[in-house]
């Protein structure tokens, strides 16, 4: 009888292998050992690419950074992670270092909603569908990261509280603000925006993240929840 972990990727039900979960769901989805799973393509006769990104990644305690730093001869140690799949790895973690050097060098300081409508209309002013994002601020309210968190219409039910809480401790930020589009131009907030703004805020707070406002962008103006008191 073939072992549990000799069983192949392609075994596996079509929503639960890496790329296809990613081609159809986003990367965003896929856990640390999946996305290094694509990366290196093929695991060994007793391990499928999962399993064994698992034991890499188990070596340096899931520490990214730490991955980032092993040397050609420290990947290559581990059985199945030959020199073109370490090589791979390496190459990888440069492309982030070098893609989060380019976002700090270009960080916007939110000092009022108005900043906020400048940094996003011209993402989601002229839409003619609704996009949810999540703005995450360090501590000098600096912009560290943006995130689409949904695309089409706003309910409780599409708003991943723990996708936004999960990024934000990944990014170490501090604070959120919440941004989405009514391509209508109505600014008005619905119920479900006011609903999820208050879900988001209380979740947040259990871990000592503040939500600083919520922005419905129009084409040409905006409301904020801050401006309004409805935080």
């Amino acid at each position: 009888m073939m072992p549990q972990n000799s069983i192949t990727i392609k075994q596996w039900s079509e929503a639960d292998q890496p790329r296809e979960k990613l081609r159809d769901n986003g990367a965003r989805f896929l856990s640390d050992a999946e996305l290094l799973a694509i990366i290196i393509g093929s695991g060994t006769h007793d391990l499928n690419a999962v399993d064994l990104s698992k034991i890499v990644l188990s070596n340096v305690n899931y520490n990214l950074n730490a991955l980032g730093k092993l040397s050609l001869p420290q990947l290559t140690h581990f059985k199945g992670i030959g020199e073109a799949k370490a090589i791979k790895i390496m190459a990888t973690m440069e492309l982030g270092r070098r893609h989060k050097l380019t976002e700090v060098k270009h960080l916007h300081k939110v000092t009022s909603s108005a900043s906020v409508f400048d940094v996003m209309q011209p993402l989601l002013g002229n839409l003619d569908h609704e996009e949810f994002w999540v703005l995450y601020l360090n501590n000098s309210n600096k912009i560290i990261s943006k995130m689409q968190l949904s695309k089409g219409g706003i309910t409780a039910t599409v708003v991943d509280m723990r996708l936004v809480l999960k990024k934000a401790l990944e990014v170490g930020a501090i604070a959120l603000i919440l941004v989405h589009n009514h391509p209508s131009g109505v600014l008005q907030p619905s119920h479900s925006d006011i609903n999820i703004t208050e879900k988001l805020k209380i979740a947040a707070q259990t871990l000592e993240i503040k939500v600083l406002d919520h922005l419905i962008v129009a084409e040409k103006t905006y409301f904020s929840f801050a401006d309004e008191n409805m935080l």
